[in-house]
C-alpha cells in the first residue's frame, strides 16, 4: 500500500526518514519552514549505530569525503596549555572518541542528505504547518499560506522545540528534562594557532568554552554554562543583540583565546545559543501524527548522540512503516516498542553528572583535569576501542528486508 506521507523538518532527520519511505515506494512530502535548504549550524558527528545506518543508505562515502579533518580534542588550562589529549579513533572499528571518526558539519550532512532525495521526495520550503486534524483515515494539514492538504501520515521532525509535539501531547505536559545548561554556539575566522585538534578550557562558575577548526578561514566557538537562574532561562528568548550581550559578560574574564572569539561574536551572522535539554515522553504518536529524532527523544549535546539517534529513529520509524502500510497502528507501536530501549539508553545522563563536566570552582577544574590527564596518559580510550563492540550497549539495529537494499561492500 502506497502512503502519503508530510514530514515536517527539513533537517536531518526529516530527509533521513524521506529517503527510506521514498526507497519503499511511498509518496513523501517535506515542508520547511526556512524559505531554502537551512544548511548550516554547528559540527556534528555519527557514532555507533548511526554509522551503519549511514552504511545502509550508502552515504557513507560521501559523508567521508565531507569529514571535518579534526584529529582529537584536548582539554587545556586557562593559558591554553594542553592538560588531556584524546586523539579521535580512526581506525573504523570500535566505540568513537570525543572526536568521532565521522565529524562533519550540520549544512554539509543536510545538503547531502538533500542530494540523495531530491529526486523523488517533494520539498517546499518557507511553509509551516499551522494546525492540523486528523480521524481514522487521513491528517488534514493546514499551511501557513491558507492551503490545506490531505495524507496518510504527518511527521514531526520539527526539532526540540516541536510543534508537533505539543499539538498531541495534553497540555499540561512538559516533556522537556531542564538540565540547567545553556550554550551558545558561532564562526570565526580561523588563525595560525587554530588546528586540527579541538581545544575546550573550564572556569569557575560551570563554564566552558571551546573551539574547533572546520575550514582554512573558519572556526567554530563555543559558550557552555551550567546555571539555572531566572535570568539564565530567560536568554534564549531575548534578542539576538541581549544574548550576546550576556554571554560576552559572563565571559570576558576568562582569558586564554576567548577575547578574540567575544571580538567574533559581535559581528557574526550564524550565532546561535539553546538550552541544553532533553526530550522525554512516554507518547511518541498519536492517531495518524508521529515524532521523530530531536522532536520526540532529543539525548541533549551532552551525550554525543543526538545526530545518530536522529539517522537510528528515522531509519527503524521507516522500517515500521514499510512493513505494516495497512495497519499504521501496529507501525507507530512497533516503532516505539523496537526503538526506545536504544533511546533509553544514550539518554541516561544522570544528574551527578553535571558538577563533574562543568565543575563551578577551580577545585572541580582541577580534579577534572587530574583524571583526564591519567585516562589520556593511559590510552584508556584507546584500549576501549580495540576490545568494544560498535554498538552503543548492546542494541542492535533492526533488519528491515525493504529498506535494506544495499550492496555487501556498503555494508
Amino acid at each position: 500500500m502506497v502512503l502519503n506521507i508530510l514530514v515536517c523538518g527539513g533537517g536531518c532527520a526529516g530527509p533521513s526518514l524521506a529517503f527510506w519511505l521514498a526507497r519503499a515506494g511511498h509518496r513523501v512530502t517535506i515542508v520547511e519552514r526556512f524559505p531554502a535548504l537551512r544548511a548550516s549550524g554547528a559540527q556534528i558527528d555519527l557514532r555507533a549505530q548511526g554509522i551503519q545506518v549511514a552504511k545502509r543508505m550508502g552515504l557513507i562515502d560521501t559523508i567521508r569525503s565531507n569529514v571535518v579533518d579534526e584529529d582529537g580534542m584536548a582539554w587545556v588550562d586557562g593559558n591554553g596549555t594542553p592538560q588531556a589529549t584524546f586523539m579521535a579513533n580512526k581506525t573504523g572499528k570500535g566505540p568513537q572518541s570525543f572526536s568521532s571518526e565521522y565529524e562533519i558539519m550540520r549544512g554539509d550532512l543536510v545538503r547531502i542528505l538533500y542530494d540523495a532525495t531530491k529526486d523523488n521526495v517533494e520539498y517546499i520550503f518557507g511553509k509551516t504547518v499551522e494546525h492540523f486534524e486528523q480521524d481514522e483515515k487521513s491528517v488534514t494539514a493546514h499551511f501557513s499560506d491558507g492551503k490545506t492538504g490531505t495524507y496518510d501520515i504527518l511527521v514531526g521532525a520539527d526539532g526540540q522545540g516541536s510543534r508537533t509535539r505539543k499539538a498531541i501531547l495534553p497540555s499540561d505536559v512538559d516533556p522537556l528534562r531542564h538540565l540547567g545548561v545553556y550554550t551558545a554556539y558561532w564562526c570565526v575566522p580561523t588563525v595560525a594557532s587554530d588546528n586540527e585538534i579541538g581545544k575546550a578550557t573550564h572556569a569557575p562558575g560551570g563554564r566552558m568554552v571551546m573551539t574547533r577548526t572546520h575550514s582554512p578561514v573558519e572556526s567554530q566557538a563555543i559558550f557552555s554554562m551550567r546555571d539555572d537562574s531566572a535570568e539564565m532561562r530567560s536568554i534564549p528568548k531575548a534578542s539576538v543583540e541581549k544574548q550576546k550581550e550576556f554571554w560576552s559578560s559572563k565571559f570576558n574574564d576568562i582569558g586564554w583565546v576567548v577575547p578574540r572569539l567575544i571580538a567574533g561574536m559581535q559581528t557574526s551572522e550564524d550565532f546561535y545559543c539553546q538550552e541544553v535539554a532533553q526530550v522525554r515522553t512516554d507518547t511518541w504518536y498519536k492517531g495518524r501524527v508521529v515524532l521523530v529524532a530531536d522532536a520526540a527523544h532529543c539525548p541533549s549535546p551532552m551525550t554525543g548522540m543526538g545526530t545518530t539517534s536522529a539517522l537510528v529513529g528515522a531509519y527503524v520509524l521507516a522500517g515500521e512503516i514499510a512493513q505494516n502500510s495497512e495497519n499504521l497502528d501496529k507501525a507507530f507501536a512497533n516503532y516505539d516498542k523496537t526503538l526506545r530501549p536504544f533511546i533509553n539508553e544514550i539518554q541516561w545522563l544522570p544528574s551527578w553528572t553535571l558538577p563533574i563536566v562543568l565543575p563551578k570552582t577551580q577545585l572541580g577544574i582541577n580534579l577534572l583535569h587530574f583524571v583526564a590527564s591519567v585516562v589520556a596518559f593511559l590510552r584508556i580510550p584507546e584500549l576501549f576501542a580495540r576490545f568494544s563492540k560498535d554498538e552503543r550497549g548492546g542494541w542492535k539495529l533492526p533488519e528491515y528486508p525493504l529498506l535494506n537494499q544495499v550492496t555487501a561492500k556498503q555494508e
